[in-house]
């Protein structure tokens, strides 16, 4: 079977990937700073990773088909998420894997022309330093010139769990997806089916693209 490996495989959106893949018959490894407290999902192996450290990252990732990584920084520090996106970016081809699918924030993306969802006034002040983190990462990506195929993917405004429709819709032009109320959204549970089409359909390399219904 091919495997996976995970980043962030023990938060909310990071454990509906490694559910979304594990049922879809990949083998997933998912790294996990305690060990003693992962969730309990069969078939899934979680290793201790140190994610800021090169050959950790690079031991870890070998023999994958492709990376997930799903980070906040809210435990190690904001400035770890563009630290992190750099380090994938290099150490990815040094194992020889070369697709990466990056989780990243709805907060740089337009709801008018030049007007992004961070800088709207009711934009919860306390998720800017998060919003700016995972700003800084996508603009890692468009600068890197790293040989890995990544897909930065960006969550409807709201993201919660919720069914599994396996029906979304995937914008690629940095403008939030709204439905037709105006709401923007998507289940973790599709937002995973999303990003795990990704890597059997290989649709948008090198792209951000946004997931909502």
């Amino acid at each position: 079977m091919k495997k996976l490996f995970v980043f962030g495989g023990t938060g909310h959106i990071g454990q509906g990937l490694v559910r979304e893949a594990n049922s879809r018959g990949y083998t997933v490894v998912a790294a996990a700073r305690d060990l003693a407290s992962v969730p309990d999902i069969d078939g899934v192996t979680w290793q201790a990773v140190d994610a800021s450290n090169p050959e950790s990252v690079k031991a870890a990732v070998k023999g994958s088909v492709a990376v997930l990584a799903s980070v906040s920084g809210r435990k190690s520090g904001h400035d770890s998420v563009p630290a992190i996106a750099g380090l994938l970016l290099d150490m990815l081809p040094e194992a020889d894997v070369q697709r990466l699918l990056w989780v990243g924030g709805a907060g740089t993306l337009e709801v008018a022309p030049g007007l992004q969802v961070i800088d709207t006034p009711d934009f919860p002040a306390e998720w800017k330093p998060e919003a700016q983190a995972q700003g800084e990462a996508l603009a890692v990506f468009r600068d890197s010139r790293s040989s890995v195929n990544w897909t930065y993917f960006s969550p409807a405004a709201l993201i919660e769990p919720g069914e599994r429709t396996a029906r979304y819709r995937v914008g690629d032009d940095d403008r939030l997806l709204v439905d037709g109320e105006g709401n923007s959204r998507i289940s973790i549970e599709d937002f995973a089916v999303a990003l795990i089409d990704e890597i059997d359909l290989v649709r948008y390399p090198r792209k951000r693209v946004n997931i909502a219904y």
